[in-house]
């Protein structure tokens, strides 16, 4: 497997937005032609039902997108696709005729372009949205490390590799998504994984210095634990991670749900979250909304995870994703 001597972090590949990172990091490539890359998707459809993460993100590679009214156009080019499931209001047969690109049978096809060696510079997967069950955690079983396992069987069988971006959270299993980092570990492939969150327009306007001396955070997001919940830990993650000492890790998670998270809010250990969390649940805007501050916990739906971090001062995190009725009682 050939060697790469460049490091990616994870905000340099961010920053490549709708471009991605090509091979450049794999192989000699002329600057000014466009990336080709295979994107591999478990459906497309965006209708007043659904908007898939296939056609947010595809869909600016293809179409290319105006941030601030500013046009950027493409730069790469989709040149294949593979979906997983093909609903009724599939929109990916009439943007291949559209835009000049093939839809495959397979991920191996995808990636080779029907012939039978390597032929993109990237992969873009894209496991998110689909008819795929649940389990008893509240996880949507997302094929994601199926995909990506088909996507390194190319790879070992041509003794090369491409980066490779997965959108949203690499698996619903801890040992499925421990393997997929090893793959790329192995097969020595710039892998990165996430979402737009910490790089979008964030209203009011905020950017932490860097080095700021953090004593506790706090993040509120809405929504279920599975889809939602990753969105909360990316927006706590980017604000946390430019404290003092950097990005240093995660040195444990703690999870609560229900009434346990309302007596860890009340208790010594928890406390430090009553301020932040009434501010950011009662804006000043807005008054306190008394019928739902008195109710009982058990009438509250709340989840929340502790998180300690590894810095040069410990620095206790907490996030809670609720839904409407979720408030701190008074």
């Amino acid at each position: 497997m050939q060697e790469h001597h460049a490091a990616l972090t994870r905000r340099q590949l961010l920053a490549a937005g709708t471009g991605l990172l090509g091979s450049s990091l794999v192989r000699p490539q002329i600057s000014s032609q466009k990336k080709t890359v295979a994107a591999i998707v478990t459906m497309y459809t965006d209708d007043r039902s659904l908007k898939s993460h296939a056609s947010v993100i595809v869909g600016r590679m293809l179409e290319g997108y105006a941030p601030n009214n500013v046009r950027t156009e493409p730069r790469t080019h989709v040149v294949s696709m593979y979906t997983d499931q093909v609903p009724a209001n599939d929109l990916s047969r009439g943007l291949a005729e559209k835009h000049h690109f093939k839809i495959y049978p397979t991920v191996g096809a995808a990636l080779c372009l029907g012939g039978d060696k390597l032929a993109v510079d990237a992969v873009l997967i894209i496991g998110e949205h689909g008819n795929y069950p649940t389990n008893a955690k509240g996880q949507k079983l997302y094929p994601r490390y199926e995909l990506m396992e088909q996507v390194v069987d190319v790879f070992r069988r041509d003794q090369r590799a491409v980066p490779v971006f997965s959108d949203k959270h690499l698996s619903y299993s801890w040992w499925k998504a421990k393997r997929m980092v090893e793959w790329s570990r192995e097969l020595k492939f710039p892998f990165m994984a996430g979402s737009s969150i910490p790089v979008t327009v964030r209203i009011p306007e905020l950017e932490i210095p860097y080095n700021t001396e953090f004593e506790n955070a706090l993040a509120v997001g809405y929504g279920g634990v599975d889809a939602y919940g990753f969105h909360t830990l990316e927006t706590l993650q980017c604000m946390v991670e430019r404290r003092a000492g950097g990005e240093r890790g995660v040195a444990s998670v703690q999870m609560l749900e229900g009434d346990d998270v309302w007596k860890w809010r009340d208790s010594a250990e928890g406390r430090w979250s009553i301020p932040l969390l009434k501010k950011r649940l009662w804006p000043r805007r807005r008054k306190p909304n008394r019928a739902l501050s008195n109710r009982t916990p058990q009438s509250r739906s709340c989840s929340c995870w502790s998180i300690a971090t590894d810095c040069r001062q410990p620095l206790t995190c907490s996030m809670a994703t609720r839904a409407d009725s979720c408030l701190p009682g008074t």
